[in-house]
């Protein structure tokens, strides 16, 4: 199963997809299993990805990174991904609201985040230091909402990819309501 909010290992090839877009701004912010078989390690790449209003903001969102951090899968003895670790610095970050053209400007920063396979194909995810977090209208809660979370974040995805925010501990910035 594709990660949509974890920007990994590799970038997708569709820059608009439902995946790409969260996939790639959860992790790129984050600076950003256990198993018998040793882990594998890859780096982000730079990115864009454009996310139509109503889906991240309610206007049209551009964001552009550079750089990223680390990630290892880690395989069960049959060679299955069972966890991943992203850690580092991730990458620079700029969100632009196409229509007015306001940008605002992240700084790469440092978190490990850690993404649980369980066995129904769902994900847990817990991440610790800036994580900025794109909730789209089917999630829970509701979005459309861009949050740079700074401190402890947890939430489920399920196999129809579908975030569920479980728990959140530390500060939190409303990127849309800064681009408005």
């Amino acid at each position: 199963m594709k990660r949509r909010h974890q920007v990994l290992a590799e970038a997708d090839t569709e820059p608009n997809s439902r995946t790409h877009g969260r996939r790639w701004a959860a992790v790129a912010i984050a600076g950003l299993v256990l198993s018998a078989a040793p882990p594998t390690a890859a780096s982000a790449a730079d990115f864009e990805i454009v996310l139509p209003a109503g889906t991240a903001c309610e206007f049209e969102l551009r964001v552009t990174g550079t750089g990223g951090p680390e990630t290892r899968e880690f395989t069960d003895r049959d060679g299955n991904v069972v966890r991943t670790l992203t850690a580092g610095r991730g990458a620079e970050l700029t969100f632009e609201n196409v229509d007015t053209g306001e940008t605002v400007e992240l700084a790469a920063n440092g978190s490990v985040i850690s993404e649980t396979r369980n066995p129904d194909g769902s994900l847990s995810v817990r991440s610790t230091g800036h994580t900025v977090l794109i909730l789209f209208p089917s999630d829970v809660p509701a979005g459309p909402s861009t949050t740079l979370y700074t401190g402890r974040v947890t939430y489920h995805v399920d196999t129809q990819q579908v975030f569920t925010l479980t728990a959140v501990a530390g500060r939190t910035r409303d990127l849309c309501a800064d681009l408005e």
